[in-house]
C-alpha cells in the first residue's frame, strides 16, 4: 500500500487566538505568558523550527527567554541581527532570506527565514521581541505579521 505523506500543519489563527486567550486569562506574569505563547505557537505550524522570546533585560540588550527548538543565542545587542533590529526600530522584521540580511546572527545554521515582532507591555514599553525562525526560505507572510502582532498585543497588554 502506498501512503501519501501527511500535509504540513498550517496555523489556524482563529483557533490559536482562542486557545491562547483561554490559557492566559487573568495571568499578568510576563514569563508565564511568554512560556504559554511560545508553546502554543511553536506547535501550531510546521514552519516554525525555533520559536522564542528575547527579553529586554538592560538598556539596548536582549537575553534569551522562554523558547522551543534548539539552542538560541543567549544575548543579542539591539545593534545586531534581526532581533536587534526589531527591538531597535520597534517594528516587525519579516525576512525572507536571512543570508541577505546584513548583520544576521546565525544562532542556527539551518535557519533560512525569520519573523521577529516587538512585544510591548500595557504602558507601551518594549518588553521583548518574539522570534520565529524557519528552515524554509520565505516561510512567513504579511498575514503572519498581522495575526501575531494582534495576538501579542492582546496577551501582553495585561503586563504593567
Amino acid at each position: 500500500m502506498i501512503t501519501k505523506p501527511e500535509p504540513p500543519v498550517m496555523i489556524d489563527y482563529p483557533a490559536l487566538h482562542k486557545t491562547i486567550d483561554a490559557l492566559t486569562q487573568g495571568e499578568t506574569d510576563e514569563i508565564a505568558l511568554m512560556a504559554t505563547v511560545v508553546c502554543e505557537v511553536h506547535h501550531a505550524d510546521d514552519r516554525f523550527d525555533w520559536t522564542g522570546f528575547y527579553r529586554v533585560t538592560e538598556p539596548e540588550v536582549l537575553k534569551i527567554g522562554p523558547y522551543q527548538g534548539g539552542h538560541g543565542c543567549l544575548k543579542i545587542p539591539f545593534s545586531r541581527g534581526v532581533c536587534g533590529a526589531a527591538a531597535r526600530l520597534q517594528s516587525p522584521q519579516l525576512v525572507a532570506d536571512v543570508h541577505a540580511f546584513e548583520g544576521h546572527i546565525a544562532c542556527a545554521s539551518s535557519t533560512q527565514s525569520e519573523l521577529v515582532l516587538p512585544v510591548f507591555d500595557g504602558h507601551g514599553a518594549l518588553l521583548a521581541v518574539f522570534d520565529l525562525d524557519s528552515d524554509e526560505p520565505a516561510a512567513f507572510t504579511n498575514e503572519d505579521v498581522q495575526q501575531m502582532t494582534s495576538l501579542l498585543h492582546r496577551v501582553f497588554q495585561k503586563v504593567l
